[in-house]
C-alpha cells in the first residue's frame, strides 16, 4: 500500500524556522491555489497568525473560474483578510506592494514571509514582489528547501519550503495531488489519484471540460476504471497486446488537469464542506 502523506524532512525544518521568525515579521503572505483556496490553505497559518497579521494571494487565477475567484476574494474581504487574485504569468504587483506597505512602519521596508503548501506559486509571487528572479521557481513540489531572505521594491521577504499537514486524510492528500501540490507517485500512484479525480469531476458536473478536450464521456453509471481505460486508449497509453497502462494514463490525466490544459476550473466555493 502506498503512503497517504508526503512530509519530507525539509518541511519540518522549514516549519520550525518560520515559527522562530514570525514574531519579527510585519505580515505573513499566504499563497493559495485559486482553484481550491480552502484545500490549499497552509496548515501552519493558524499557529503563526497569533504573532502577526495574515494576507492571502490566490495564485493561478488564470486556471480558475473567474466568477468563483471573485466570490473567494469577497469572502476573504468579509472576514477582514486582505486578498489578491493573481495570474502569476502576468503578475500586476503595484497595488499589492502598496497594500503590503501598510502593514509595516513608515520608516523602513515591510518585512514579510511568503508561506504556503508546495507548488502553489510561492517563489513566483516572491520574485514578482521584489522584482527579481533569484528565488528557485519550478513545478516540482518541495523545490524551495531552505529559508532565505530577498530584498527589493521596499520589501524584505523570507522564502520558505512548501509545508503540508502530515495528519491530513487520504482524500485531502489525493486532492492536493490533482493540483500538483502533493506527489501522486508517493501517496498511492497515478492510477489511484486519477480514479479519484474522475469521480470528483463527475460529482461536481465538471466532466464536460474533459469530454470537450478528449471526446471521452463518463456517464455516472460507468465505473471510474472504465473511464480511465477509455482515456488511456484515447491518449495512446497502451502496452503490448493492446491493454491500457493505467498508471501512464493517470499521469497524463492528472498532469493535464493540474496544469490547466483541460480548462479553467474551481473545485470549491465558500460554504462548501471541507475535504476529508
Amino acid at each position: 500500500m502506498g503512503r497517504t502523506a508526503w512530509f519530507p524532512g525539509h518541511m519540518a525544518k522549514g516549519k520550525r524556522a518560520l515559527s522562530d521568525l514570525a514574531g519579527k515579521l510585519d505580515v505573513l503572505l499566504e499563497v493559495r491555489d485559486a482553484r481550491a483556496p480552502l484545500l490549499t490553505s497552509s496548515p501552519i497559518i493558524n499557529d503563526l497568525s497569533f504573532s502577526c497579521p495574515v494576507a492571502v494571494v490566490l495564485a493561478k487565477r488564470d486556471l480558475a473560474d473567474e466568477e468563483g475567484t471573485a466570490r473567494w476574494v469577497s469572502w476573504f474581504a468579509s472576514s477582514g483578510t486582505k486578498c489578491w487574485a493573481l495570474n502569476l504569468l502576468k503578475p500586476r504587483m503595484d497595488a499589492v506592494r502598496k497594500d503590503l506597505a501598510s502593514f509595516g512602519p513608515a520608516h523602513r521596508e515591510v518585512r514579510l514571509a511568503v508561506v504556503g503548501i508546495p507548488n502553489v506559486g510561492k517563489s513566483m509571487v516572491l520574485n514578482a514582489l521584489v522584482g527579481k528572479s533569484s528565488a528557485p521557481v519550478g513545478g516540482i513540489p518541495g523545490i524551495t528547501r531552505g529559508v532565505s531572505w530577498y530584498r527589493g521594491k521596499n520589501i524584505l521577504a523570507v522564502d520558505s519550503p512548501g509545508i503540508l499537514d502530515p495528519r491530513a486524510g487520504d482524500g485531502v492528500q489525493r486532492a492536493l495531488a490533482w493540483l500538483g501540490s502533493s506527489k501522486a507517485d508517493v501517496i498511492g500512484g497515478y492510477d489511484v489519484i486519477a480514479l479519484d479525480l474522475v469521480e470528483a469531476l463527475r460529482r461536481r458536473d465538471l466532466w464536460p471540460m474533459v469530454e470537450k478536450k478528449w471526446g471521452v464521456p463518463a456517464p455516472l453509471d460507468q465505473p471510474a476504471e472504465t473511464v480511465l481505460e477509455a482515456l488511456g486508449r484515447r491518449l495512446g497509453c497502451l502496452v503490448p497486446g493492446g491493454g491500457v497502462d493505467l498508471s501512464a494514463a493517470g499521469r497524463r490525466f492528472v498532469e493535464a488537469f493540474s496544469t490547466g490544459r483541460l480548462g479553467a476550473v474551481t473545485l470549491e466555493l465558500p460554504g462548501d464542506p471541507p475535504w476529508s
